[in-house]
């Protein structure tokens, strides 16, 4: 089984994230979700990028450099949007990294440096979701994928950014099924 940690997206913490966190635990693997908002959410997404810049982009990854500081390193670093900048990070910079999983964003993979080599990823996006589609994310997910060893980009129909969030109007519950039985495939492969 795999250890995995969690980043939220730009709304926080929210039910959401831990209902998509109990189903992978339920499949049998150990989930962190730290909180990178200290509490607070938000009721869009301009207001939880706007407290995210107001914090400091350099201070929500160290958020998320402290969070894996406790945890061993053999972890599958996952995130939800924004979650996905200290994912990305921890997964390319953090040695022990055992798999990544990005959804509804993707940062060029020489934003850290290298892919690290044999590191295995799956990408998940809508296809057509203006923010992964339109603002670079499916295009540095592309180029991850032609770059890594072991890399898969997956896009589902739909225009809705946190489509797995079922906290959320944005959920699709048939999409989030099947991203759910990739990512535990992922997971039982790298675990």
């Amino acid at each position: 089984m795999s250890e995995i940690l969690l980043f939220h997206h730009a709304l926080g913490l929210t039910e959401g994230i831990e209902v998509f966190a109990d189903g992978l635990r339920d499949a049998g693997h150990t989930v962190h979700t730290p909180d990178l908002f200290e509490g607070r959410t938000f009721g869009s997404i301009d207001e939880g990028v706007a407290y995210a810049k107001s914090v400091g982009w350099d201070e929500i990854m160290d958020r998320g450099r402290r969070a894996a500081e406790a945890l061993p390193t053999g972890l599958v670093y996952a995130g939800f949007s924004l979650g996905v900048v200290p994912a990305q990070l921890l997964a390319q910079t953090r040695a022990g990294a055992t798999g990544a999983l990005f959804f509804y964003s993707c940062l060029p993979p020489e934003e850290f440096g290298a892919w690290p080599s044999g590191l295995p990823v799956q990408i998940h996006g809508a296809d057509a979701d203006p923010f992964f589609m339109d603002e670079g994310d499916v295009d540095a997910a592309r180029a991850l994928v032609a770059e890594a060893d072991d890399a898969e980009l997956f896009l589902y129909p739909g225009d809705q950014h946190y489509f797995a969030d079922s906290s959320l109007p944005s959920y699709d519950a048939a999409a989030t099924r099947l991203l759910m039985e990739r990512v535990l495939g992922f997971l039982d492969r790298v675990g």
